[in-house]
Order: C-alpha cells, then sequence, then structure tokens
C-alpha cells in the first residue's frame, strides 16, 4: 500500500516530540508540510525556539525515520527552520512590539543567585543564536552592571526622549543602576517603581528579540505585580537553594505568580553541593534535593541544579559570566541545558495556548 499525505499525517500524530511539550507532531504543528512522492517523504519541520538544541533535533528525525519507514517510506527527507514561537500581546498596544518572549528569573527570598541565574541563562539563549535582551527589574539592588562589567556600547538617549540600552556581551541591558550612584540607595514608594518600569518597557528601544529575561527582586511585591498588569509574561524561573528555609519563601513566590496567571517554566537548585578541587570531597553544605524534591511536589519541571562554586562566583565579580568566560566548561553546559528547558517549556506554553486573557493583578 503506498504512502499518502493523510498516512504520513497519522503516523506523525503518534509519534511524541522529545523537545516540545512531550505532544505528539500533528497536535502542536511543528510539522508545517507533508510532500509524498513514489514512497519518499519530505517533511517541513519548523522549531519555536532556537533552544531546540541538536541532539533533539536528531533525536526527532530518528524517531519520524523509524516510524514512517516500519510503514513503507522509502526514504524519509526534512527541511528544518527555526521561527521562534511568539507570546501572544494582551494589548492592542503592546509596550514591547518586538520582544517574543519575556521570562522572568525569580526567588523567594535574596542571596540565592537569582541574579546569577539570569545573566547566564540570557548568555546561554544568546548562545543559542537567539537575540536577547536584560531588564534589570531589581530596583532596590540593581547587581546586573557589575555582573556584566563594561558595556560594549554604553547606554544613551536616541531622538524622541529614548532610551538606548547598553549592550554587554552582545545582550541588550538596562538597569537602573547605569543612572544612580552605586554608594546611594534607592528609597522609593510603589508608584515610583511602577513608574520606572513602565519607562524601561516603553521608552527603552528594545527592538525586536527573541527573549527579553526580566531579574525581578526577591520576594513578592511592587515589582512583580507592576510587570505582571503591564506585559504577558511567558512564564517564571524560580531559583532556590535547597534548605527547607529558602523552600519555604519559593512556595510563596510559586503561590503569587499563581495568582497573577504567570506560568512557572521551572525550578532552579543553585548551591547543590560544593566539590573540593583539590581532593574532590563533595559536601552538600545547604542540603540537597529540596528544589528537586519541590518541582515533583508540585508538578513543574526541574530544570537543573548548581554547584557552589568559585569559578561562577568570580565570572559574577569580575563582569564576564561563566557562559561568557569558559563556555565550554562543565558549568557553562549546566546553564545552556537549564535555558534550554526553559525555553521550550515557555515554547510549549505559547503553541498549547495561543491567547490567554488578559491578566489582572488587584493590588491591595
Amino acid at each position: 500500500m503506498s504512502l499518502s499525505e493523510e498516512s504520513v499525517r497519522e503516523v506523525l500524530a503518534s509519534i511524541e516530540d522529545p523537545g516540545i511539550c512531550r505532544q505528539d507532531l500533528v497536535k502542536h504543528r511543528i510539522v508545517t508540510g507533508i510532500e509524498v512522492a513514489a514512497d519518499k517523504v519530505k517533511l517541513d519541520i519548523e522549531f519555536p525556539t532556537t533552544a531546540y538544541l541538536p541532539a533533539l533535533q536528531q533525536e526527532l528525525r530518528s524517531r519520524i525515520e523509524t516510524a514512517l519507514k516500519a510503514k513503507g517510506a522509502k526514504g524519509v527527507s526534512f527541511a528544518t527552520k527555526v521561527v521562534t514561537a511568539a507570546q501572544p500581546s494582551t494589548s492592542d498596544k503592546p509596550l514591547l512590539p518586538g520582544v517574543k518572549n519575556i521570562i522572568a528569573v525569580a526567588s523567594g527570598k535574596g542571596g540565592v543567585g537569582k541574579s546569577t541565574v539570569a545573566t547566564n541563562i540570557a548568555l546561554a539563549l544568546k548562545s543559542f543564536g537567539a537575540s536577547v535582551g536584560i531588564l534589570d527589574a531589581d530596583v532596590f539592588g540593581p547587581s546586573l552592571p557589575t555582573m556584566l562589567g563594561e558595556p560594549e556600547v554604553p547606554p544613551g538617549t536616541e531622538a524622541g526622549d529614548k532610551i538606548r540600552p547598553a549592550i554587554h556581551h552582545g545582550i541588550k541591558v538596562i538597569s537602573v543602576g547605569f543612572f544612580t550612584d552605586a554608594k546611594e540607595a534607592i528609597v522609593w514608594r510603589g508608584p515610583m517603581v511602577h513608574k520606572l518600569l513602565q519607562q524601561f518597557l516603553g521608552d527603552v528601544v528594545w527592538g525586536d528579540l527573541d527573549y527579553l529575561i526580566c531579574d525581578l527582586p526577591p520576594g513578592t511585591g511592587d515589582v512583580q505585580l507592576s510587570l505582571s498588569q503591564l506585559i504577558p509574561i511567558s512564564g517564571a524561573v524560580m531559583v532556590t537553594t535547597p534548605q527547607q528555609v529558602s523552600l519555604i519563601d519559593v512556595v510563596k513566590g510559586i503561590a503569587m505568580f499563581n495568582k497573577v496567571e504567570i506560568p512557572l517554566l521551572g525550578i532552579v537548585e543553585n548551591m547543590s553541593y560544593y566539590e573540593c578541587s583539590k581532593c574532590g570531597h563533595h559536601d552538600e553544605i545547604f542540603s540537597h534535593g529540596g528544589g528537586k524534591r519541590l518541582a515533583e511536589e508540585i508538578g513543574v519541571p526541574f530544570l537543573g541544579e548548581l554547584p557552589l562554586d568559585a569559578r561562577i562566583r568570580f565570572g559574577g565579580d569580575t563582569g564576564v559570566p561563566i557562559v561568557a568566560s569558559a563556555p565550554d566548561s562543565d558549568y557553562a553546559n549546566r546553564f545552556r541545558s537549564i535555558a534550554s528547558k526553559a525555553a521550550l517549556e515557555a515554547a510549549c506554553r505559547v503553541l498549547s495556548q495561543p491567547k490567554r486573557a488578559k491578566r489582572l493583578a488587584v493590588i491591595s
């Protein structure tokens, strides 16, 4: 029996995508074209993110070839391209018309390495070929100017009083730290913070970006509520350390994101363990595995664990994060894995929910 387009489609509907949603290839439209001639099949595949890494692509091709050849295909060829899936806007006049996805990086409490994770995720996405920006939304404790070092292009202004973001390691960056004295405390009430965020979103020339990473302040305050009102956030990455006192605050942060209808892309466990570089002794200083257990309990992806290591800390202190300073290191590969999983989960959310109702956050 000869293959037809319909029979090929039936086969594809039985194949689970190894990267996006774990759904079949027809349901979430990753296969965009089918040609059948003399039992030879050509498929057009559209990957919705540059973070669909080569190993996953090869696994997908292998699954398709195996399934189709079992049904009599004499050959299978592929034409692939990347078209980054974009989170639908919740407004007729969006503040960020050229930004396809906004990923918030958050934590329940301070000191867990949230900004380190945010900067390295951004650099990892950039290494995949995505266009990336970072919004330092930690208004009262901006650390990105230090963690990213001297910019290749400093921030400035353009015609119409628009703000030109700085360029660090090929990434567009804006932070209140660019415009304030590092030794001065920022003492603002909520409305001032809201106004600043509006300016950083609407008055900054972000241009076209595949991903804007928002480094949020710790906790559940004004910044989180303001951003949930102002922009369509694709999802949040929660950063925690393994000990119970940190996990308690993470649960509160997750509850906040649920209230403002921002999906959780996954949990990252930082400072999971320490391994002595001289003797190899492995020590779980802050316990171990708490982040993974929490992810399993609430049914969200566990994106990965990161060790407590001086090289990661040194990269942030010197302005060259480890994904940029040591791209071939195990630590950089860990950050790339986390970034890929987060981006794949964000793409899944877009494909599964092409249009979400406008979110309303009530400040009481």
